[in-house]
């Protein structure tokens, strides 16, 4: 967000609005799962839920990712909370009320391999079985349909049209905006310091600014769920790990319209960014685990030789700006959603991976009907927090797409 150019003698921030004693559910974070669990269980009538954000709302790793949305993915589970949420982030607008910016531009997969083109035709099949339209094209069908490509290096690409882009910040605020609405009391600036168990059961939560009795506490602390978890003695392996993003600015002449488009093999990306200039971005496979948030120029020197190697026009353009946020892994890279087995009501939703944008309408639903003791529409057993056992070794990817 841009400083303020307001001129004037500053004003202290107004005093915070007192917490209540009691809340039937507490959520720890104000990110877009958090806000999208607090509208579903507001939307439910679950109570009093209470949401409490240490910082300001989508101030995490929420306020920073690409926004990508897709149901392209190599597993059932995780092409079904890609297209449940496709489905609830075209209903936005009107479900909760809410615009965000939603380009359906397709996601485009790049692939420089007959490996990858193996993996990917693969995964195809899967997706086509679960009714997403993806399909693996030409280089030169890519080209057409991203003109900054070199397709002399491309064995195939994968694209579904389906998928696209959305605005994270629209979303969070769109969401907890329609769940205060529905009764919910959100909460920022007030961080929770410790977790009351007794019995094996939740009783509290407290803050700095006072204590809260609640039987349930649902964590969607993202990157730093771990210490959260702690506080109650359940385990969620969850690692911080920082992703940057960088900003062409206007660009003369404008950028067509192009799909959100991925290699696969450098994981260099980019997208529109609004009607005349690109967001690009890589994962850095040198970048080590912590949660600094700095922006550094230095990782522009590897994004911009990813891009010579696929849109080589990209290489060479301005960059105005760019940002870091954080990624919070698992050691499989599939996130965390359950409730711990020997602690009563503590529910989780955390670790997504760099997916937990894309999956927040579907994680929403299912966390609330957890909370409920209802059915969910799909079994998210296997996300368990235990499924690591001690030690929580890295695996290899249950999904690598």
């Amino acid at each position: 967000m841009a400083p303020s150019t307001a001129s004037g003698p500053s004003t202290p921030d107004p005093l915070p609005d007192p917490l209540p004693e009691a809340a039937d559910v507490v959520i720890i974070g104000g990110g877009v799962i958090g806000a999208s669990i607090a509208f579903h269980l507001a939307e439910a009538g679950a109570g009093r839920v209470l949401l409490l954000e240490r910082e300001l709302p989508a101030s995490g790793s929420s306020g920073k990712p690409i926004g990508g949305v897709r149901a392209q993915f190599s597993d059932p589970l995780n092409i079904r909370l890609g297209l449940r949420s496709l489905d609830a982030w075209r209903d936005f607008t009107r479900r909760p009320g809410a615009d965000v910016g939603l380009e359906t531009v397709g996601y485009l997969f790049l692939l420089g391999s007959e490996r990858e083109l193996a993996t990917f035709t693969e995964g195809v099949e899967v997706q086509n079985a679960h009714g997403v339209p993806s399909r693996i094209i030409t280089p030169r069908e890519a080209h057409e349909l991203c003109p900054y490509l070199d397709p002399s290096g491309l064995v195939a690409a994968a694209f579904s049209p389906t998928d696209g882009y959305a605005l994270p910040r629209a979303a969070v605020t769109g969401y907890l905006r329609a769940a205060r609405r529905l009764g919910a009391t959100v909460r920022t600036r007030c961080p929770v310091t410790a977790i009351d168990t007794a019995d094996g059961a939740v009783r509290a939560v407290r803050t700095p600014h006072g204590t809260v009795r609640t039987p349930a506490v649902i964590c969607c602390a993202g990157a730093w769920s771990g210490a959260v978890g702690a506080m109650a003695g359940v385990d969620l392996p969850v690692t911080p790990l920082r992703r940057q993003i960088a900003f062409t600015g206007p660009l003369r002449p404008a950028p067509p319209r192009i799909p959100f488009t991925l290699d696969f093999d450098s994981t260099f990306y980019f997208h529109n960014d609004g009607a005349d200039g690109l967001l690009i971005g890589l994962s850095d496979p040198a970048q080590q685990p912590g949660y600094g948030r700095e922006f550094s120029r230095e990782w522009l020197t590897s994004c911009r030789a990813a891009a010579a190697r696929r849109a080589p026009e990209l290489a060479g353009l301005p960059v105005t700006g760019g940002w870091a946020g954080l990624y919070e892994l698992t050691p499989d890279r599939n996130a965390l959603i359950g409730e711990a087995g020997h602690l009563d009501r503590f529910l989780y939703a955390t670790g997504f991976s760099g997916h937990g944008f894309l999956q927040a309408p579907a994680v929403g639903e299912i966390v609330r009907d957890l909370y409920l003791r209802r059915e969910p529409f799909l079994d998210v057993g296997p996300l368990a927090a235990t499924r690591f056992g001690a030690g929580h070794a890295a695996r290899p990817e249950a999904h690598i797409i």
